[in-house]
Order: C-alpha cells, then structure tokens, then sequence
C-alpha cells in the first residue's frame, strides 16, 4: 500500500525494520484500531511531512472520523431498532410463510434502493 519503506535486507535475507519503521507500523495499526482507513492513514502520515502543519488538520480528520462513526452507530441503531421489534412480533412457531420477520423484508420500502 506504499505506507511504508522497503526495508533492508541482511545478508540471510531476512528483512531488517529500523525503529521509526517499527513506530510507523504501531501508529498504522493503532489508527486502522480507531476506524482509519489506509486511504486515510496514508494522509495522516502524508501531513507528517508537509513543513508547518499543525495539529489542527490532524484534529479536523479526526473530528471527522468521529462523526462518521456517528452516523455508523446512529444506523446500526435503527437496523438493532427494526429487527428487535420484527422478532418481538414473531412467536418463533408457525409456518415460514406466515413468519413476520421474513414477510415485511419482501416488501419494499419507500426511498429504498432496490
């Protein structure tokens, strides 16, 4: 993904990481743990080696983050929200057909992508 430099090679072969590589692969690892993705971390680490930026970019990128993970949980919040009442409206016997959980996923919903 280009995130890193080749690293150096011993006379085994073996490849030989320097300690900012092995820092490099903690703070890429540490920020796919907090949602980045490799576009994005490829950025942070871009802005790294622009003279003069502050930390306010880094902080704006991850006020962004922040609000997409939002809106993420905002919208597993309401698919947790529709499929709990589904399953409180099934009585978990009866024929398939009649099934009220699988019944309501066959109709479609207004403003829905097909």
């Amino acid at each position: 993904q280009g995130l890193i430099a080749e690293p150096g090679r011993n006379t085994s072969g073996y490849r030989q990481y320097s300690t900012d590589i092995v820092e490099h692969l903690y703070f890429i690892k540490r920020a796919k743990k907090l949602g980045f993705s490799l576009k994005e971390i490829k950025e942070l680490v871009a802005l790294r080696d622009i003279p003069g930026v502050s930390c306010k970019e880094v902080r704006e990128q991850a006020r962004e983050k922040i609000a997409g993970i939002r809106r993420k949980i905002a919208d597993l919040q309401k698919i947790e929200n529709d499929l709990r009442a589904l399953v409180s409206r099934c009585p978990g016997q009866g024929p398939l057909k009649k099934c009220p959980i699988i019944g309501p996923m066959e109709i479609p919903v207004p403003g829905e992508e097909k």
